[in-house]
């Protein structure tokens, strides 16, 4: 399944931005822009993560709402 026809595996509703390439959790790897800003103020940000967009959508979210910066990893493969 494409990540175009998926939905945020948070919410059920959302259409992910970002998909978390370490996930705790492997049935949370799909995020939508607002489950995973919710995770950034929350202070438990994705930190080895892929936009599925190819805009840096979550990278933005980051910038604005991480307060904590950590080493991020932006996975490419």
């Amino acid at each position: 399944m494409g990540a175009h026809s998926r939905k945020c595996d948070w919410c059920g509703s959302g259409t992910p931005i970002v998909r978390d390439m370490e996930p705790v959790n492997p049935a949370f790897q799909y995020w939508c822009e607002e489950c995973a800003r919710a995770l950034i103020i929350k202070g438990d940000p994705i930190e080895t993560y892929r936009e599925l967009d190819g805009e840096p959508i979550y990278g933005r979210l980051l910038d604005e709402h991480c307060t904590l910066k950590r080493f991020y990893s932006f996975a490419t493969a």
